[in-house]
């Protein structure tokens, strides 16, 4: 008897092509060769996974129509991102237009300089067909401005060379949209980490680009993370992997995904061959390394480890979980400990770091009112809509989520006596949550899972910790936790130095205070985000936030000043009585001798 198999179903097939590039408009298509009987509906994600906040990414689309053997067939708008076809008896093609112009990780944006999308911007999903293959043909722009662009992605080529325009393939709809696409003349290097590829995409113009250090340094920290998480067998959960960066003149950010990142930095932060050979990293450099291990680090803690509520993504709705602090605030601290780790920065310089961020967390009165559990939670109406009152109102996840890590880790340090951190925590986490989550869509963890794992882990019971300073508001008693591993932790703020205890923004040539932290002295006087300062004691304020630090040198703590200023169009005056700087200046000492443990793995590993 001859052997039958079955008949592979045709996968939903999309085009995009970059039509208007001076317009920044992409053309794309979506082809479903069996659409749903009662009428195929179609929908944009509201959102994109790593960025908790609602975008409505169909607000970009400019027009769209529907087509069935040559035909016109009735589109209905269902809500504003869902759009139902009228029934057809054989394949369908909806064909819209999307404004590309968000020059960022999050969207999409289109020039002559070059293309960039994510797929949630960009790809209708076909609801009903999720988990059908679906395949894109990415072409060329006809623009002359384009004849020498090139394609970058960690998607898989099926009819396409690997940086060339043509079909790419992913296995279902939540992979497609999880492989950014950057097209231009970009500059490209690649080096392999433990065994697997990774490109470094550099798009702008950045003069003496040293890539070469770029790899070596990318490399040390690729191969330190995949270590991290497979100690034994080195090996990685991605079969290649990709930086895409873009460089501008301002701007930083990351977002993760499942075998890439998509970065945006300044240019000025890359490395340069103008630079001594064997200098020291900038502090630029130094952060642009730390937001690469970040997003790096995602790809096994949110990517693959998830909270139970992202398995899968509910792509047109807010999606709550209250353990933001775990994968976005645990992931801040590693970024910097693995680059300690990697051998490109020192303790010293680690530490510099470290005293930074925990006075940035100690700098806002929020982190008094609200825990990093329901910071966490509100994400997408708090953190991502901050507003000029978000010190003396939230918390970030990110900055305390980070300082809970390193309690976490201190403290199971100091009570295993070295035998266990907070490492082996996140190596249980991987083992049993991540490691076989793709290609099938695995669980998620509960934070009741998390807390459990905690103390079976390090052997310790550890919910005071998490009651106190994950659902609760305290500080962290970083100074005594630090104490046995021999690091001082002092505040060395200068009280003596008088201030409004603001932070401020230029408007042209003024000075706008862009927020007035609580119980401060310009808060007592009266004064208001959004004030323009004209005047202290009759001087002029300019712009330049150094003119207003000039001013108040002149004076000293606990003298009261007259302020003039302009809210909205009325010239206001106030009488400041100014107090003592109070911006935590955080120092941390590095033990004179080597302590065991400190910023390294446990002994179990």
């Amino acid at each position: 008897m001859k052997k039958t198999s079955a008949k592979r179903a045709p996968a939903i097939q999309y085009t995009i092509i970059p039509k208007n590039l001076a317009g920044h408009l992409f053309d794309v298509s979506v082809t479903v060769a069996a659409p749903a009987d009662a009428g195929q509906v179609f929908a944009l994600p509201a959102w994109i996974p790593g960025s908790y906040m609602i975008r409505e990414f169909a607000r970009n689309i400019v027009q769209i129509r529907a087509e069935s053997n040559g035909k016109p067939v009735a589109l209905t708008k269902v809500d504003k991102h869902t759009w139902r076809a009228a029934p057809v008896s054989g394949a369908l093609t909806v064909q819209y237009e999307v404004y590309a112009w968000d020059l960022s990780v999050r969207a999409a944006h289109l020039d002559q300089t070059h293309g960039f999308f994510n797929g949630t911007s960009v790809f209708l999903r076909v609801l009903g067909q999720e988990d059908m293959a679906h395949e894109v043909d990415i072409q060329r722009p006809l623009d002359p401005a384009a004849t020498t662009w090139r394609v970058a992605t960690a998607m898989a080529e099926l009819g396409a060379k690997r940086y060339g325009f043509g079909t790419y393939v992913a296995s279902n709809y939540d992979e497609l949209i999880d492989h950014p696409v950057e097209m231009g003349d970009f500059a490209l290097a690649t080096f392999k980490a433990h065994g697997i590829p990774h490109d470094i995409v550099i798009t702008g113009r950045v003069p003496n680009l040293d890539m070469s250090r770029l790899q070596a340094d990318l490399k040390a920290v690729c191969e330190t993370q995949i270590a991290f998480f497979e100690p034994r067998t080195r090996r990685a959960p991605m079969d290649r992997y990709v930086f895409l960066t873009m460089a501008v003149g301002d701007g930083y950010g990351g977002l993760e995904h499942r075998a890439s990142t998509a970065l945006i930095c300044n240019r000025n932060d890359l490395p340069s061959t103008s630079a001594a050979k064997f200098s020291e990293p900038s502090d630029g450099y130094v952060k642009f390394l730390g937001l690469c291990s970040h997003e790096y680090f995602h790809t096994w803690n949110v990517k693959r480890i998830k909270p139970a509520a992202f398995a899968p993504y509910d792509l047109q709705n807010e999606t709550y979980t209250p353990l933001l602090w775990l994968f976005e605030g645990f992931t801040s601290y590693y970024d910097d400990l693995l680059l300690v780790r990697s051998g490109l920065i020192s303790e010293a310089s680690y530490l510099k770091l470290l005293g930074k961020a925990i006075g940035g967390v100690l700098r806002g009165s929020g982190r008094t009112k609200q825990s990093v559990a329901d910071s966490s939670f509100d994400a997408w109406s708090k953190y991502y809509r901050q507003d000029e009152n978000a010190p003396n109102a939230i918390v970030s996840y990110y900055g305390k989520g980070s300082l809970i890590a390193l309690a976490f880790d201190l403290t199971i340090r100091a009570k295993t006596e070295g035998r266990k951190s907070l490492d082996d925590v996140m190596l249980a986490l991987w083992q049993r949550f991540g490691h076989d989550f793709y290609p099938t869509v695995g669980r998620g963890v509960t934070e009741a899972e998390v807390e459990a794992l905690f103390d079976e882990i390090s052997g310790l019971k550890l919910k005071p910790m998490f009651e106190r300073y994950v659902r609760g508001t305290e500080d962290l008693p970083l100074a005594k936790l630090y104490a046995p591993f021999g690091v001082k932790l002092t505040d060395e703020r200068k009280n003596a130095k008088p201030s409004l205890d603001v932070s401020i923004g230029r408007e042209g040539a003024d000075c706008k205070l862009s927020q007035v932290h609580e119980s401060g002295a310009a808060h007592a006087a009266g004064l208001s985000a959004g004030d323009l300062l004209v005047a202290v004691d009759g001087l002029r304020v300019m712009g330049n936030p150094n003119n207003l630090e000039g001013l108040l040198s002149r004076f000293k703590v606990g003298d009261t000043v007259t302020v003039h200023a302009f809210r909205r169009d009325e010239l206001m005056t106030f009488d400041v009585v100014l107090q003592g700087d109070r911006v935590p200046g955080i120092t941390l000492a590095a033990p004179e001798k080597k302590v065991k443990g400190f910023a390294r793995p446990s002994a179990a590993r």
